[in-house]
């Protein structure tokens, strides 16, 4: 079970790596193709130039200095969520604002494809919380830590996720790109924001997804180091500062790379969410607090548990279902290396 536990979440936080890397690069290609209509670059060399940087930063934190990055991350989502609900707002009320059309999918099977692939997405950003449950049970006391911490987070994506999101939708419809900023910097027309105010939200939300890839890494670095490393020796003496180096960077290299090579953001979020957070959040806590606790079956707690690993199971699978589903259906709209991130 222990290892079972490891490498689902080896496996989030290397798709929260890749996935952090994809939009960071996109960013820089639209502030690039504002500046710049007629420029040559494509997707994949802002890949490169974003995989880079993460390579260097990736030598710099401890999994004990994450609570720096935490903060600066947490401050740059406020920013960024401020200026973008500030840009959707007067998008929307502009006279040149965009048609808006609120249907919904026509064909009820799509629907609930979608509507399944959206819980993968949404558990996906809620599965957030992982990361300070792992930090809170590092030092006693662990229970009113993890609350705290849970309650802060939680909180912070509900005010920064769903104030982007709902303002975003607001303003565009169900045309409404994932990532908000290629709406409000359309590729024909006029933009709907100032360069300067999605430039300085460019810039807020390339330093927090650095700082998300960064905090994310920690844990793959730690159980590749925990094999690579000599106690006995420094941190940084030779025999532990090269094989650090190297797995360090040879770990950005391949997110980066699969984020060059398959850049579908939101269906890559869909995955992730479905195979790896709901398991993580929803299912094995139940299931271990009932092999630890060992609750009487006869008790309400024990069937609560039963009950939402039975329900959480179903949207598991269902979730990884329309996920997969939605990347084949976008794998017909793109090709390796696309300069397009497939929504």
């Amino acid at each position: 079970m222990f290892y079972f536990v490891i490498l689902i979440q080896t496996a989030i936080n290397t798709g929260v790596g890749i996935g952090a890397i994809l939009p960071a690069s996109e960013c820089l290609q639209i502030m690039y193709s504002d500046l710049s209509p007629n420029g040559t670059l494509k997707l994949y060399e802002f890949v490169a130039m974003v995989t880079i940087v993460m390579i260097v930063l990736s030598q710099l934190p401890t999994f004990h200095s994450l609570r720096h990055i935490n903060l600066a991350s947490l401050l740059l989502s406020l920013g960024y969520s401020f200026l973008v609900v500030g840009a959707c707002i007067k998008a929307g009320f502009s006279k040149n604002a965009p048609s808006k059309d609120y249907s919904l999918e026509s064909s009820k099977s799509s629907r609930l494809f979608s509507a399944f692939t959206s819980i993968s997405i949404i558990a996906a950003i809620f599965g957030n919380g992982i990361l300070p449950e792992i930090q809170a049970t590092l030092a006693p006391p662990a229970t009113g830590k993890m609350v705290k911490g849970l309650l802060m987070c939680y909180s912070v994506i509900f005010v920064t996720f769903y104030s982007a999101a709902a303002s975003g939708y607001w303003a565009f419809g169900n045309k409404a790109d994932s990532n908000i900023l290629k709406s409000l910097l359309p590729d024909n027309g006029p933009s709907y924001a100032p360069t300067l105010v999605v430039g300085l939200a460019v810039v807020f939300v390339l330093l927090q997804l650095f700082a998300i890839g960064l905090v994310y890494s920690q844990v793959a670095f730690e159980i590749m180091e925990k094999k690579s490393a000599d106690v006995k020796q420094g941190m940084f003496s030779k025999r532990n500062l090269i094989p650090r180096i190297i797995l360090r960077t040879l770990y950005m290299i391949f997110c980066g790379f699969m984020a060059a090579m398959l850049p579908f953001f939101g269906d890559i979020n869909g995955v992730v969410g479905a195979i790896g957070f709901i398991p993580l959040d929803f299912i094995l806590p139940m299931l271990l607090y009932n092999m630890s606790f060992k609750p009487p079956k006869s008790s309400l707690i024990y069937w609560i548990n039963i009950t939402i690993m039975v329900v959480f199971t179903g949207a598991g699978l269902m979730g990884t279902f329309s996920s997969v589903r939605k990347l084949i259906l976008d794998a017909n709209k793109f090709k390796l290396f696309s300069s397009d991130v497939v929504d």
